[in-house]
């Protein structure tokens, strides 16, 4: 698989990476399983996983399953989570940071994080107190690069100014553009990556998901507005879309949506998650993928045509979760 580099800090990572979140929910495949799916994406050219304190017991899954593969792999991890649960808010003060990074190297198995990312900007903490506090731990050996979550722009020039952010991490796909605003040319110019996650709309742009999908009780698609009944029809006119150029193009639609974000900067890397190996599989084939500028165009006018509807996230959690 290709290599890219995130923005101007030299750390070079597969085209496509892994996100590991949904290999700790309740929908998940086994341990054994899950650690199976890891190691097959290495032997398949992903050299990037993605994971956090947030998400359950992911890390130490993560931890197990690369730790024989630890030199050939880029890990992140994310702290800023009071007590790691998004539901209690959030916790950057310096003491946890710190806290976090050693309870994190030891439940990946490691002696140091590639990429340290803020889950979420904390309101109570400056950002610049956060960058101080990651800056320590990279003089200490413990962590490589900073990275940013669904942070603003005043927010990562803020901490830019006191340690170089690697790269940004920041839901971005065909089904949610509002990078395309300000963060996009705020990384260019600044030399960040971005690492886009939910890069198949939590699955939606994959062709699979309709209004009169049935979504298993514990998938926690169940929560978010738009993966509502009414609003999965409201948004079929984007799969419809998709489905399409993939035909078009002889790929399928999550291969379609990967290759456009692909298309869209150099310095991007998705990070797909997926529990099945055929999955993978197809994603990894987005990498092969080409869309012309015309291609492009064509799809940037028509989903200018579409809007999408309903909220990313419950209104419980929006405040937390949502970009400030």
């Amino acid at each position: 698989m290709d290599k890219r580099k995130l923005g101007n800090s030299g750390l070079e990572v597969s085209a496509l990476g892994f996100g590991a979140m949904g290999l700790s929910f309740p929908t998940a495949p086994s341990k054994e399983e899950s650690i199976k799916l890891i190691r097959s994406a290495v032997e398949h050219g992903i050299t990037f996983f993605d994971t956090a304190q947030g998400y359950g017991e992911n890390e130490l899954l993560v931890g197990e399953a690369l730790e024989p593969l630890r030199k050939e792999v880029i890990i992140a991890t994310k702290f800023g989570l009071k007590n790691g649960d998004v539901r209690q808010g959030l916790d950057s003060r310096p003491e946890n940071i710190k806290a976090v990074a050693e309870a994190s190297l030891e439940r990946l198995r490691t002696d140091v994080i590639d990429l340290f990312y803020q889950h979420r900007p904390d309101p109570n903490v400056p950002i610049e107190e956060v960058a101080g506090a990651v800056k320590d731990l990279i003089q200490e050996g413990k962590v490589k690069c900073f990275g940013l979550s669904e942070a603003n722009v005043e927010t990562i020039r803020k901490a830019h100014s006191v340690l170089p952010v690697t790269a940004l991490q920041s839901e971005y796909s065909m089904f949610y553009r509002e990078p395309e605003n300000e963060i996009i040319s705020t990384l260019e110019e600044l030399g960040i990556g971005l690492v886009p996650f939910s890069p198949l709309g939590k699955g939606f742009l994959t062709g699979t998901i309709n209004a009169d999908v049935e979504l298993d009780k514990a998938d926690t698609r169940n929560m978010l507005p738009r993966f509502s009944k009414e609003n999965r029809e409201a948004n079929q006119a984007l799969v419809d879309l998709v489905t399409s150029i993939a035909v078009d193009k002889n790929a399928t639609p999550a291969q379609i949506a990967l290759g456009w974000l692909l298309a869209q900067k150099p310095f991007i890397v998705p990070i797909p998650g997926t529990s099945k190996l055929h999955r993978l599989r197809e994603n990894i084939g987005a990498t092969n993928v080409s869309l012309t500028n015309d291609d492009l165009n064509k799809i940037n006018s028509a989903l200018a045509t579409i809007k999408i509807v309903g909220e990313r996230y419950p209104t419980q959690i929006r405040h937390v979760a949502e970009r400030k």
